[in-house]
């Protein structure tokens, strides 16, 4: 048996402060339509369109204090309290130094926001700064969410996710990797353990990890040096049938990927398809190893000089490659590039997007690391992480109150 409670619905009235948002609606969709990178990506840029191809009602800024007691009070009128929006959104021009000193910042706002404030950000807040003459930001990003196994985080569920002991578990790097890795801002993505565990011992510990070290192991570079490369090896075309010449079309299509990967990269970055940029990294690293693996310079005789120019010029290749993925990764993993970067020698001054000359010896032009002493070796550069019931996000019962 069921029991049904009905309720009754109390009217009640109050008087508030209004704020004339329909009078912005033609100045709001002209800035989106003229500024169509305003809100990304397009998906929240459309919805934001739509929202102003209908009506739009004017907003209450203020409720009354006697029912509302926290909160700021409206200037000039105690009974009244300012709406929780008004008073948030104002928090970006205050923090920036306004009404003095924000203008050294503020041209250059841009928001980051989760998908479910955007009329917030993307209407009212624009308004509101039209209201106040004071320029609108440069851009809103908008953001998805995470799930887990399919489900909302929920308190009730026990299945919130507690960032900073996954943190401590595959350390800042490893859940900053796999976020920016499997992250889409325009669709909510599922998180859980198994996966992060999966992603990194691939990507981080094995492929990239394991390249570095087959490069640097000393039973393949006993002088543990950044080597020279040879011409002759491997020339800027492919020549079939001369024994000096080693390199393989495999091989050039590797140098062509590599030498566009930055502004792959860079253009990913610029349209916030982080995970893009990343998946575009990985697919050269692998080709790297594949590279190394083809032509197997542990087989090779460094007692005979052409044996040596081409296993010399296969390393020279490899540490090349790892130069620009440790370049390129720095935003993402800062900690692991910089590792990286150091076993090579890549002194902090040469880490730069304008240091991304790949492989110029190819070019005629001179390396500055050819001949260089690596780095100390400190170590594994990612560790490979194991799998562990006590992390393992999965849905809990809640419990019912009798």
């Amino acid at each position: 048996m069921f029991a049904l409670r009905f309720c009754c619905v109390e009217w009640m009235k109050e008087e508030n402060y209004m704020f004339r948002l329909s009078e912005f609606r033609p100045a709001l969709l002209q800035w989106l339509r003229e500024n169509p990178r305003a809100v990304r990506p397009t998906k929240f840029y459309n919805i934001a369109l739509q929202w102003l191809q209908e009506d739009l009602p004017d907003l209450s800024v203020s409720r009354q204090r006697d029912r509302l007691q926290w909160g700021i009070p409206v200037p000039g009128d105690p009974g009244q309290t300012i709406y929780v929006w008004p008073d948030a959104l104002v928090n970006y021009l205050t923090v920036a130094g306004y009404p003095e000193g924000h203008s050294q910042w503020w041209p250059a706002a841009r928001h980051v926001v989760g998908k479910d404030i955007v009329k917030f950000h993307a209407i009212y807040w624009p308004a509101f700064l039209m209201a106040a003459g004071v320029p609108l930001p440069q851009a809103i990003y908008v953001h998805s969410h995470w799930t887990v196994s399919g489900q909302k985080m929920s308190k009730s569920l026990g299945n919130v996710v507690d960032p900073l002991e996954r943190s401590q578990q595959y350390t800042a790097d490893g859940l900053r990797y796999f976020l920016l890795r499997q992250g889409v801002l325009d669709t909510d993505c599922d998180y859980y353990d198994d996966k992060v565990i999966k992603l990194l011992n691939s990507e981080l510990a094995d492929t990239l990890g394991g390249l570095l070290n087959r490069c640097t192991t000393p039973s393949i570079n006993p002088k543990q040096v950044y080597p020279s490369f040879c011409g002759l090896c491997f020339p800027t075309e492919y020549v079939r049938g001369s024994p000096e010449r080693r390199a393989v079309p495999e091989d050039y299509r590797l140098v062509e990927s590599v030498s566009r990967l930055s502004a792959e990269v860079e253009h990913h970055f610029e349209n916030l398809q982080i995970y893009k940029a990343l998946e575009t990294v990985s697919h050269c690293v692998r080709q790297t190893n594949v590279f190394f693996q083809r032509h197997a310079p542990w087989k090779l005789d460094r007692n005979n000089p052409q044996d040596r120019r081409w296993l010399d010029t296969v390393l020279h290749v490899a540490l090349e490659c790892l130069r620009v993925y440790g370049t390129l990764l720095q935003p993402v993993v800062p900690m692991t590039a910089d590792m990286l970067l150091s076993r090579l020698s890549v002194e902090p001054s040469r880490r730069g997007w304008e240091d991304l000359n790949f492989l110029t010896r190819y070019q005629g032009e001179n390396c500055p690391f050819k001949g260089r002493t690596l780095g100390p070796d400190t170590g594994i550069l990612f560790s490979r992480l194991d799998r562990t019931e006590k992390a393992e996000c999965k849905p809990k019962k809640s419990k019912k109150v009798k």
